[in-house]
């Protein structure tokens, strides 16, 4: 979340980047600065009641010494008097701090300067585009289909099962659901990520503290029972590791990555953009998260970008790269890339990735640190990305790769497949 001195002491530019987001926060901005006022005029009076407790309750044993017994009672019944008021000036701290943070966690985090303005996918601006978009006979068919006729992926089962949007994976296709799975891990890893497997549910802290809750608590399958949540990825684990942490500045960067189920509502999502795998209630997905020293996240995010684009590359996959603009980014990003893979037989991008700085907003609701060698203490930056999801890669390779004799695997995922055609 953002911190009051961001929005004190930068007023008009926090309102100016928020409006990049398409958020109008004068008001909201107006109303936390008063209640930090008053939380700070309180903090003074309370610091002046318990001053005067304090200098009374050294003269009280004075005054009883010297036998002045009736002002030793005066002085006792102003102590009385200032632990009640001090007792209503904490509650007031309390309620007034409450009131403001409340405010606070709902404001979204600033957009980098170079974030496009605009408020829809429009609006998003191609900075790279490679590969190329294959070309399909009259016959070729959509990857519901091919899943099909293959018999790779049952929609039907999974409705039987559980209901629309959970899948069944069956023969070569769970095999090149699983081989992808590992690739992606190994990619990963040989670039310096280590590798965790966290839990699928987490604590209201968990989302909290990543920026799920409030802000999704819509879109997420909540156990009521436990008050657990289901992940909508692994981001939200494997960056609340480091919740409530100090982490020394020698240690930094910390690189990790995770593979997940993922859970998601996609309340209201509905028409032929949600079909065969497009959209997913639970779905697979290969995470990288990256803690980093603020001067070099940027820097960071540049090799994050790079280093998934160099993975969807070597899958053959026509690609784009986007920055999203302001009203297209997420609650927490700061700045954000997202990647695209071509589908051929539905002739449209799909989302594959998206990869985020989120600067300290992360950082400051998780309450995550570093200790410098000068021994000072500041937020740290928090990044992840996709790297990859699963679903629409896997509709992409089915469609690109579909020949008269079958679907062709990818050269580098068939020592992992071990097999080089879904026939």
């Amino acid at each position: 979340m953002l911190t009051i001195k961001q929005i004190k002491e930068n007023k008009e530019y926090t309102l100016e980047r928020l409006a990049v987001k398409g958020v109008d926060a004068r008001e909201t901005v107006d109303k936390i600065i008063a209640l930090d006022d008053l939380r700070r005029q309180t903090q003074q009076q309370l610091d002046n009641s318990l001053a005067e407790q304090n200098a009374i309750a050294k003269e009280i044993g004075k005054l009883f010494a010297q036998g002045k017994r009736d002002e030793a009672e005066a002085a006792k019944s102003r102590t009385t008097a200032l632990k009640e008021l001090s007792k209503e000036l904490e509650t007031k701290m309390k309620e007034t701090t409450e009131q403001m943070n409340a405010l606070i966690v709902t404001l979204p985090n600033l957009p980098a300067e170079i974030v496009p303005h605009g408020m829809t996918a429009e609006d998003n601006v191609e900075v790279k585009r490679a590969g190329e978009i294959p070309t399909l006979g009259e016959d070729a068919k959509p990857h519901w289909e091919l899943a099909q006729k293959y018999d790779i992926i049952d929609f039907e089962l999974g409705v039987k099962l559980t209901g629309a949007g959970f899948p069944v994976y069956k023969g070569k296709g769970a095999a090149l659901e699983r081989a992808l799975i590992t690739y992606f891990l190994d990619c990963n890893t040989e670039a310096g990520y280590l590798e965790v497997l966290p839990p699928i549910m987490v604590n209201e802290a968990s989302g909290f503290g990543t920026g799920q809750l409030p802000d999704k608590e819509g879109q997420m399958y909540h156990a009521t029972a436990d008050n657990f949540y289901m992940i909508p990825t692994a981001e939200v684990p494997v960056t609340n590791i480091y919740r409530d942490s100090i982490v020394e500045e020698k240690d930094l960067p910390v690189c990790l990555t995770a593979y997940t189920p993922c859970f998601r509502r996609e309340a209201g999502s509905y028409g032929k953009d949600v079909r065969g795998l497009n959209r997913l209630h639970q779905f697979n997905k290969v995470e990288i998260v990256r803690i980093n020293h603020p001067d070099t996240s940027y820097e960071a995010l540049d090799e994050m970008v790079a280093h998934v684009e160099k993975i969807v590359a070597s899958l053959g996959l026509p690609y784009r790269i986007l920055r999203l603009s302001g009203g297209d980014m997420s609650f927490t990003s700061a700045l954000t890339y997202d990647f695209e893979v071509y589908s051929a037989a539905q002739q449209r991008w799909l989302e594959v990735s998206s990869v985020s700085n989120f600067e300290a907003f992360q950082a400051n609701r998780l309450k995550l640190r570093y200790r410098s060698a000068d021994k000072k203490i500041a937020l740290a930056h928090t990044l992840n990305g996709s790297s990859l999801a699963l679903p629409r890669i896997v509709a992409a390779l089915l469609e690109n790769n579909q020949t008269p004799e079958g679907i062709k695997i990818p050269e580098v995922l068939v020592p992992y497949t071990r097999f080089d055609m879904i026939k």
